[in-house]
């Protein structure tokens, strides 16, 4: 009789479970606090950042001129918002408003501040501004002394009317210049001129030679700025200028916002 009897063989042992290293636990046990403390701090830091920047974007609507409307969005440069107001200091301020209205006047303005105190009652050292406007506002907030009717804009040039003693008559011209930055002014050079007839227009070197005798004629930009602010340069395209403007030293506040500067 045969034994058929399944015998049941025992399972092998499981292996052991190497430990870890020890220098590995201590890495665990150091890295993972410390990654969740990075974590934490760039949380609190983009909520600082966003704090702040509304607050910027705040102080300068109220502040801004009566005559003036629009929404100022402000980015703050640099790393750490935090760590650069506990040093007194911002790296960069960006300031953007696409849509303001000057009296009655839409244009976009854009301003880049450098050194930015945290303490607003402090003054900025250094900004560089750019306002993009169209022949349209332009008319609505500049008058050239001397001229009538409207600017135009075209390719580099400014054109506009004006009138003249030529010989002892006043004589009615237009004018085409280029226009250069020049701090407070901006200087126009006539480069083409003539004469208003009932004829129509007719060229007359005299008239030229005339408008550019005494050098380039010096329009007036400090009063339409807030004081201290100067033209750096300007660019002129058919139907839009973008003038770029410079300060330093200066509060942003609403003494300075409302003030007017002068060409005396």
């Amino acid at each position: 009789m045969s034994d058929n009897t399944t015998q049941v063989l025992p399972a092998p042992p499981a292996p052991a479970r190497r430990p870890r290293p020890r220098w590995l636990r201590l890495l665990l046990w150091i890295g993972i606090p410390v990654v969740a403390i990075v974590v934490l701090l760039v949380v609190v830091d983009s909520a600082a950042r966003a704090y702040a920047e509304q607050r910027v974007s705040d102080e300068i609507e109220k502040n801004l001129p009566s005559d003036i409307q629009g929404q100022v969005s402000t980015h703050i440069g640099g790393f750490s918002v935090l760590q650069q107001y506990l040093s007194g200091t911002f790296q960069s301020v960006e300031l953007t408003a696409p849509n303001v209205v000057a009296k009655g006047a839409p244009l976009s303005a854009k301003l880049v501040a450098t050194d930015v105190p945290a303490d607003f009652s402090k003054p900025i050292s250094h900004a560089t501004g750019t306002l993009s406007i169209s022949q349209d506002s332009l008319n609505k907030l500049v008058q050239i002394p001397g001229t009538t009717g409207d600017i135009t804009l075209g390719d580099g040039t400014i054109g506009y009317d004006g009138s003249i003693d030529l010989l002892g008559l006043p004589v009615g011209y237009a004018v085409t210049a280029t226009p250069k930055a020049a701090g407070k002014q901006v200087l126009l050079s006539p480069d083409k001129a003539s004469l208003k007839t009932g004829a129509g227009n007719v060229n007359l070197n005299r008239l030229l030679q005339a408008l550019t005798s005494q050098g380039p004629f010096p329009v007036c930009a400090a009063q339409y700025l807030p004081d201290g602010v100067q033209v750096a340069d300007i660019g002129v395209t058919p139907g839009h200028a973008t003038v770029t403007l410079t300060a330093s030293d200066f509060v942003m506040d609403q003494k300075f916002l409302n003030s007017k500067g002068s060409c005396s």
